[in-house]
């Protein structure tokens, strides 16, 4: 049983990091230009105000290159301190525990991009396309 489960493995890593890019792209997104509800229930952040807008900016780029899988494990590196950052400049003051201080959303994301840090972008990434130069001249004459 556990090895038909590992060799679905990097198709389960790939459906979580394009589910969780894509929702960490989608609150970049919100706060930026109003869509899904807004920032704060509504309303928008100019992305040059401190730390909202350039949070915004960080969670638009960086979960959309984690759900394309570009670059995964650097854009998941950048976020996963993104919100290691709100999480304990933001949240933390409020209260100890992440259910006292509304900081849930921050301590998963940084968590989960942590682990893709480590764990790589699974399959379906576009990293992993194939390129589709050829490494060698088509024509023994031809230059490279």
């Amino acid at each position: 049983m556990i090895t038909r489960l590992d060799r679905h493995q990097p198709y389960a890593l790939a459906g979580f990091r394009i589910v969780t890019g894509t929702l960490f792209a989608c609150h970049g997104a919100a706060t930026l230009f109003g869509v899904l509800g807004g920032a704060h229930g509504g309303g928008t952040v100019a992305p040059a105000v401190w730390p909202e807008g350039y949070a915004a900016v960080v969670e638009l780029f960086t979960g959309s290159l984690i759900a394309l899988g570009l670059g995964t494990r650097a854009a998941a590196f950048l976020a996963s301190g993104a919100m290691a950052y709100a999480y304990f400049t933001v949240h933390q003051p409020r209260g100890l525990w992440p259910l006292e201080n509304g900081g849930e959303a921050s301590a998963m994301f940084c968590w989960a991009f942590l682990l893709l840090v480590f764990t790589g972008p699974g399959t379906w990434a576009l990293d992993r396309t194939p390129t589709f130069l050829p490494s060698q001249p088509l024509h023994q004459g031809d230059p490279a």
